[in-house]
């Protein structure tokens, strides 16, 4: 083989040497970005999901429950005008008045062994007639106890067929307990509001119902109660409730209760109206009495036994009797 004929053969060895390389780097450099392509494609299309430098996709808003319990705001400087308890004043001539009546409560509410009362956190304020005061007792008396340390507490509007709880408060009328019981309303946290005194809930009377009596007499309502009492340890359920002798359903809500405190209007209720009151709920285990408007600074004055009335004049004291 002559020279040149060397030569050229040996150029040609040459490059088919550094033709191979060149070949497998472009492979390389090619077939990695069609990987990366391929799986960035396949998440955004296919699987549905985004990459990280995808523009996050807005959320639809949902939109707002109107069952869902809320917060309200109870004007205390409003309550205090009107005499009542406020935990802002809590040492208050009325305030004072009431840690009086609440005390014996509290201890048979929470009492255990052979002294337990069944269903004594249950707490129903009423009285014989209308306008003795048992809505002023009932509100007063659960802002009283939710200053307790250790208690949280319900106030039921129970007084169906002519509420007056969220009045009082200055509160516009709300879904509440006779919603529940008619199944409007299928969950009891629905209809809950909670205020700005610490550890004081209210549960509204809701929407007057013509069959009030039998849904309060009704299985539902066991259930209810059972769930109220049972769900929490430390709660106190306080019923504002009809009086006992203008309808029965205060007396259908007696059966269900631990205790009972009865309002007495001074020098206006009789001594049989009274008596003829206390029949009506002879089976609650604690019946107590809250002598209302009493002016007498004495025990043992219209009505015959120890005791003074709480009123709404700030001169008055309170004891239950």
């Amino acid at each position: 083989m002559s020279l040149i004929e060397k030569a050229v053969e040996r150029l040609d060895q040459l490059k088919q040497a550094a033709a191979e390389p060149v070949v497998e780097r472009a492979s390389v450099a090619v077939a990695k970005p069609e990987a990366v392509l391929a799986l960035t494609v396949g998440e955004e299309v296919g699987a549905g999901a985004e990459s990280s430098s995808a523009v996050p996709r807005a959320q639809p808003v949902p939109a707002p429950n109107p069952n869902v319990s809320r917060a309200i705001t109870i004007d205390l400087g409003r309550l205090a005008t009107l005499g009542m308890v406020t935990p802002d004043q809590p040492r208050s001539p009325i305030a004072e008045e009431f840690r009086v009546i609440k005390r014996p409560l509290l201890r048979n509410a929470t009492a255990s062994g052979a002294t337990a009362v069944h269903n004594g956190s249950l707490i129903m304020v009423t009285s014989a007639m209308p306008g003795e005061g048992k809505s002023f007792t009932a509100i007063n008396l659960a802002i009283s106890m939710a200053m307790e340390l250790d208690y949280t507490v319900l106030l039921v509007d129970a007084d169906v067929s002519r509420p007056s709880v969220l009045n009082r408060l200055g509160l516009p009328p709300e879904r509440g307990l006779m919603d529940v019981l008619s199944g409007e309303v299928s969950d009891l946290g629905d209809v809950l509001l909670r205020t700005n005194i610490e550890k004081l809930s209210i549960l509204p009377a809701g929407m007057p119902h013509q069959r009030a009596t039998e849904l309060l007499a009704s299985d539902t309502m066991n259930r209810l109660l059972e769930q109220i009492a049972n769900r929490y340890a430390d709660r106190i359920v306080v019923f504002d409730s009809p009086p006992l002798l203008v309808t029965t359903e205060a007396r259908v809500l007696a059966t269900h209760m631990g205790q009972i405190v009865v309002v007495v209007e001074a020098e206006r209720t009789t001594h049989a109206v009274v008596r003829q009151a206390l029949a009506t709920v002879e089976n609650c285990p604690i019946k107590l009495m809250v002598l209302n408007k009493s002016r007498g600074e004495g025990a043992g004055g219209y009505y015959g036994y120890g005791g003074y009335g709480y009123g709404y004049g700030a001169s008055t004291r309170a004891e239950v009797a």
